[in-house]
């Protein structure tokens, strides 16, 4: 029994050759596998570099050879998050995630129209069996999950205020 219990813990063992990959072997990697913010890619990175200035120097060169994006990285998260979450908490994210001031406005020019229609859906989605809320307690349990959300007050007022058309 105890032979086979040594075989298993030898496992993780044998993946520590990863260790000895160079800084951009590993952010190659990161990168094949989703896109990252740059700032992103610098946390994670920054444990393996032997200096601030080479891990500038690679993401520098990874920008410019087209690896690392941080516009497609912008595009990326949006496309994901925008049928899920209101502005406030995409551009609260994006923040968080290292991107520039004149990105996150663009972001918020671009989803603006679409905040009504979008919270109205994510309500849709959650409420639709329940209905439009009937008492305070209701309204406010609604409106409390879409601000969650990230969703305005004025939008969620209007949501709630006049719920979409649907399966109700």
């Amino acid at each position: 029994m105890s032979d086979e219990f040594e075989s298993v813990r030898a496992v993780p063992d044998q993946a520590k050759p990863r260790s000895g990959l160079s800084l951009r072997a590993r952010a190659v990697g990161l990168l094949s596998r989703r896109e990252h913010s740059r700032a992103e890619l610098s946390r994670k990175l920054s444990v393996h570099a032997h200096s601030p200035e080479e891990l500038n120097t690679l993401l520098d060169a990874l920008a410019k050879e087209g690896w690392q994006s941080d516009q497609r990285f912008v595009q990326g998260f949006v496309h994901r998050k925008a049928g899920q979450q209101g502005l406030a908490k995409i551009a609260q994210e994006l923040t968080q995630q290292g991107i520039e001031s004149a990105q996150i406005a663009q972001v918020r020019l671009e989803l603006k129209d679409s905040e009504l229609e979008r919270a109205q859906s994510v309500w849709q989605k959650k409420f639709s069996t329940s209905g439009s809320p009937t008492n305070t307690t209701e309204y406010a349990r609604q409106g409390r999950f879409l601000a969650s959300r990230g969703f305005s007050h004025e939008v969620i007022h209007r949501v709630l205020k006049d719920p979409p058309e649907g399966d109700c």
